[in-house]
């Protein structure tokens, strides 16, 4: 997925692939077909030169961006003349049975913040009895982040950013057993349910007995992959080439790993106020919606408004793969 994103971006960028110095990909479960370095696996599966170089970051659920971020940051302060940046997740293939856990937990770290171990699930818990975000504002939330994709669907407004991709999917026979195979081509995420009704999301049972986190207000497990070629404004200029975007800034903050998903209540501020902005200078905000629960809480502490608020959806509705979300909100909102 990673190599079909990187060479789509490449091709429709219409560079040279010999002229890309460097290639940098978020991954946040590197291991197996994703470890050593999925960048430059990706990098030479998308049929680039053996020149041009690739590196994988990890900031989890950020990941995506940070890769974005630290090319961008290669060409500005390297001299680096093209670059790309994005990231990927396949979390069928790792966050299953065959997850290596084998001295996953380090137990003086533990001791010292065990909360760095809890799933996000957990954390998001733990956000909602902290701050009082109930399952019907959840819920609430979820049903319109499903409207609005589907909404964007129908309307084609994912169409330009989305490169269809062949592949073979298994078909399994009800009675025999017998797993066969067939071409198939995707061409939209097959994540979104428009058929979502709200009593259909207060229907759903949680998923840890007395809270209030559901299937039907979290992303669901997902594998994706996104590019981005970047390069400076001049040498855009002289190759004839419009930019979708501008890099500005990038900034990351900390917070109790009990409450992981409300960083953006902390690192968003910063940001504005290093290029003297305000929320409302903002005119569109991409958040990552991995729960509602977070989300509902970042733009309540930032008082965005709700209308610029992941126009097009989120990832209730569209999946969340954790290296790549970063990467495919950047894309999403240029």
């Amino acid at each position: 997925m990673l190599g079909h994103a990187i060479e789509q971006a490449v091709k429709r960028a219409g560079v040279d692939p010999a002229e890309i110095e460097d290639v940098v990909m978020g991954a946040a479960m590197q291991q197996g077909a994703t470890a050593g370095n999925i960048a430059r696996k990706a990098a030479l599966r998308a049929g680039l030169p053996v020149t041009v170089g690739g590196t994988t970051i990890d900031r989890q659920c950020a990941s995506g961006l940070q890769a974005i971020a630290l090319a961008a940051r290669s060409v500005i302060f390297d001299g680096v003349q093209v670059a790309v940046g994005g990231g990927g997740e396949s979390i069928s293939l790792v966050q299953n049975e065959h997850m290596n856990m084998f001295h996953a937990v380090d137990p003086a770290l533990k001791a010292i913040k065990g909360d760095v171990y809890m799933a996000m699930l957990d954390t998001a818990e733990v956000v909602s009895k902290r701050y009082g975000i109930s399952r019907e504002k959840q819920d609430e939330y979820s049903l319109e982040s499903q409207r609005r994709t589907a909404a964007a669907q129908q309307g084609g407004r994912f169409k330009d950013e989305i490169a269809p991709i062949t592949t073979k999917m298994a078909v399994v026979d009800k009675n025999t057993k017998e797993v066969s195979y067939k071409d198939i081509t995707l061409s939209q995420d097959e994540g979104p349910r428009p058929d979502t009704t709200a009593e259909g999301l207060a229907s759903l049972k949680p998923v840890r007995e007395g809270g209030s986190i559901t299937a039907g207000n979290a992303s669901q497990l997902s594998d994706g992959a996104s590019a981005t070629v970047i390069m400076s404004d001049k040498e855009a200029a002289k190759r004839g080439l419009k930019p979708l975007g501008i890099f500005r800034g990038f900034v990351a903050s900390g917070c109790e790993p009990d409450e992981m998903g409300i960083g953006p209540v902390f690192a968003i501020p910063r940001l504005l106020q290093r290029h003297g902005l305000k929320i409302d200078d903002i005119d569109i905000w991409e958040l990552n919606e991995a729960f509602a629960v977070q989300v509902i809480y970042c733009r309540e502490k930032l008082g965005s408004d709700p209308e610029k608020l992941n126009v097009g959806g989120g990832s209730v509705a569209v999946g969340h793969p954790y290296g790549m979300t970063g990467a495919r909100l950047a894309g999403h909102v240029l």
